[in-house]
């Protein structure tokens, strides 16, 4: 009877060291697992970590400056394009409401001035969203090869626009100047203003760019929105000539519309005009509230599968 000879496998004999002092070296050489990170199946706030966002903040500053070059690319006039729209948007609807004997002003400052205090923040507004929007579609082949935290490219799309309201806003200071107009001391209120109007941006930001990755329809629908509610909101008028001809229902329901809170407190810190009621104010903040964690939440369940759907 023959003595059987054990057969190894190509794999277990490079397994196997053939000394102990192999074996040590084998150990202290091909150990890697330690610098390896496993995400496997994150949790939504692992997916939204700030603390990772910010290690990847300079992936932020390189798209936002990829988007302005490529934005501005081959153009004769560059930058001021973010002049001319909000410019002629306003002269559009001032010869608009003059031809039909509107007034759509009543705080008696010059409708250049109070129609810029609107069509700025709503020009940043209505870019950022369709913008972020395309951001995680735009960008599918860095989403399916290379690993980075997806929550920075809707980020990284509200930053060309927030360069295109600080251009526009010169304009606006140039017209206050040449008319006159100084702002008060409510103007110290304009950081939490604008930090309101990037939150707000940002939350719809969340739920488009995720939703328009796997649902491709939401990137036309966007701009025929921004569209619409240009007019639904107190972007080239003021509240208070709209609002007199409502009922006090109806007016507590157009001010749940952040927008509207928002423009009326950008033209008080900066014409004086009258403060949002109060109480629309806030229940509009709790909505907007709860619109940024919920985009949060559902960026972070939905990111998982961006890179089958893109």
């Amino acid at each position: 009877m023959t003595d059987e000879i054990p057969v190894s496998s190509p794999a277990e004999r490079l397994q196997q060291p053939s000394s102990p002092e192999l074996a040590s070296r084998a150990s202290s050489t091909f150990d890697v697992t330690s610098d390896l990170t496993y995400y496997g199946r994150r949790s939504v706030w692992q997916s939204v970590n700030p603390r990772e966002i910010w290690h990847y903040r300079n992936l932020i500053w390189q798209f936002a400056l990829r988007d302005l070059k490529v934005r501005y690319r081959q153009t004769v006039i560059g930058a001021l394009w973010a002049i001319i729209q909000p410019v002629v948007t306003m002269l559009v609807f001032g010869l608009l409401f003059s031809t039909l004997d509107g007034k759509p002003t009543r705080s008696g400052v010059p409708y250049a001035v109070t129609s810029l205090c609107g069509l700025i923040p709503w020009q940043f507004f209505g870019a950022s969203v369709i913008a972020a929007t395309q951001s995680i579609s735009n960008n599918a082949q860095l989403v399916q090869k290379v690993y980075f935290p997806k929550l920075i490219l809707p980020l990284a799309a509200l930053l060309p626009p927030l360069v295109d309201m600080g251009i526009a806003s010169c304009v606006l200071l140039c017209l206050m100047m040449w008319f006159g107009i100084l702002p008060g001391l409510a103007v110290l209120s304009m950081p939490l203003i604008l930090l309101a109007l990037f939150l707000t941006t940002l939350g719809c930001s969340f739920w488009l760019s995720s939703i328009n990755a796997i649902y491709r329809d939401v990137q036309y629908v966007v701009p025929f929105i921004i569209s619409v509610g240009l007019l639904i909101s107190p972007v080239t008028y003021e509240l208070p000539a709209v609002a007199e001809n409502m009922s006090p229902t109806i007016k507590f329901i157009y001010c749940l519309n952040p927008f509207a809170n928002l423009l009326m407190a950008t033209r008080w810190a900066i014409l004086g005009t009258p403060f949002p009621d109060i109480v629309p104010m806030l229940v509009s903040g709790l909505l907007v509230g709860c619109m940024i964690v919920g985009g949060v939440v559902y960026f972070g369940k939905t990111e998982r599968y961006f890179a089958d759907r893109v």
